[in-house]
């Protein structure tokens, strides 16, 4: 008996992520980690990830390439200056940076949710 062959994972999530409002819950679903810490290589692969389903295909690529660049130097920043470049890097891709109330676990989205967890980065 023949085991059915699974599917490469990046694809589906790549396809996944073209959808703005999935990749803006992808993304709160990261930034949110319950375990406390959020780690710096896991929010890189995350916008990365984001990037490639939403900025990639609608840039040139030396736009591509220098939106990965600043993506890079601006999560080695710190402080303030570092909250404003993000966000306008989320910008180019169309989606923003927000503050929104925690009402708990309710908000989430299943699918998202089941591919955050899915996706473990």
């Amino acid at each position: 008996m023949t085991m059915p062959k699974s599917l490469p994972y990046h694809p589906y999530k790549i396809s996944k992520l073209k959808d703005p409002a999935y990749s803006a819950g992808y993304l709160t679903e990261i930034f949110e980690e319950e375990e406390g810490d959020l780690e710096l290589g896991i929010m890189r692969k995350a916008l990365r990830d984001v990037f490639e389903a939403l900025g990639e295909p609608n840039m040139s690529a030396d736009d591509a390439k220098l939106h990965l660049e600043k993506l890079d130097t601006l999560l080695s920043g710190d402080g303030i200056a570092t909250i404003y470049a993000l966000a306008s890097w989320l910008k180019a891709l169309g989606l923003k940076l927000t503050v929104a109330v925690d009402a708990g676990d309710e908000e989430i989205s299943a699918n998202v949710a089941e591919l955050a967890q899915v996706g473990k980065i």
